[in-house]
């Protein structure tokens, strides 16, 4: 018999006295202080009646959530919230997969160099940024002089729906590009060089060699700038100047403006499950993909 088996079973277990789990313990003190507790009060507060002047009532009730689920105006305001983030994502998708794949064929150099460009952006405020866009939209900024300059009719591009998009797509490139970067990953030259030798032009290649590889990545992406999408205020609030009915704005309008904290919490469980089902649904095709 070895001398580690004549030791006592007890004295074989490095972790008996259970210090990993100790360890764990800030971490989640912390999670459940700062992020499960206050879910806790926020959804008693979504079952509550609001009164005036902030008042919020003592007894519990469903009148709060009977008011979200059926009323014609949180419809509108849930399709329009999800409409928009799709048609943002769409655009993103577009407009970084392109850039994306031209950084990922790049130089070694040439590489690291257009990462840190595309990334840049997010080293600086989203506020700053989205009242540079008001600067570069409003009826005197550059994209409307341009138009003047060329004889064409400027358009509103500001405090509707084509400046949101237009901000938004332009603040969540760096997550989409990063992202599709990741999937680019599987990408190897001599697939595409065997497609080419087997007749097949660029753009089917693209099709059917590139496209395919890259589907964890553009998932992710999608999935990101969705989610991002439906939680942002900011730009929404600047670029589409309360003309276009969204989730978070809304929130905000009812917990700072109205002070009626039982549909503003009632409104971020909604948004809370639009996250928790878009995350369901990544996985999901993420598993069908791999």
């Amino acid at each position: 018999m070895s001398a580690v088996a004549a030791l006592p079973q007890s004295e074989n277990k490095p972790d008996s006295y259970g210090w990993p789990y100790l360890l764990l313990g800030p971490a989640v003190l912390v999670n459940l202080i700062g992020f499960v507790w206050p879910l806790v009060l926020l959804a008693v507060i979504s079952f509550k009646a609001g009164g005036t002047g902030g008042a919020i009532g003592e007894e519990l009730t469903l009148a709060t959530w009977k008011s979200v689920l059926t009323e014609p105006y949180y419809a509108r305001l849930l399709l329009s919230t999800i409409v928009n983030s799709l048609i943002i994502t769409g655009c993103t998708l577009l407009c970084a997969f392109p850039l994306a794949l031209f950084i990922h064929r790049s130089g070694l150099l040439w590489r690291n160099f257009l990462v840190v460009v595309c990334i840049s952006p997010l080293l600086i405020s989203s506020v700053v940024r989205t009242y540079g866009w008001v600067v570069i939209l409003g009826d005197s900024g550059f994209v409307p002089s341009i138009l003047r300059a060329i004889g064409l009719p400027p358009v509103p591009l500001v405090f509707n729906q084509a400046g949101l998009i237009i901000g938004m797509v332009e603040i969540l490139m760096p997550y989409m590009i990063l992202s599709l970067l990741a999937g680019f990953g599987r990408l190897d030259a001599s697939l595409e060089e065997a497609a080419a030798s087997l007749g097949a032009n660029r753009l089917t290649a693209l099709r059917l060699v590139v496209i395919p590889l890259a589907l964890p990545g553009i998932l992710l992406g999608c999935f990101l700038v969705f989610v991002l999408s439906v939680s942002a205020f900011v730009t929404p609030k600047v670029l589409a100047g309360g003309q276009v009915p969204l989730l978070a704005t809304e929130i905000y309008d009812r917990a700072v403006l109205s002070l009626d904290w039982p549909v503003a919490a009632a409104l971020s469980y909604i948004a809370l499950f639009i996250f928790g089902l878009s995350a369901i649904l990544y996985m999901r095709m993420l598993r069908h993909v791999e």
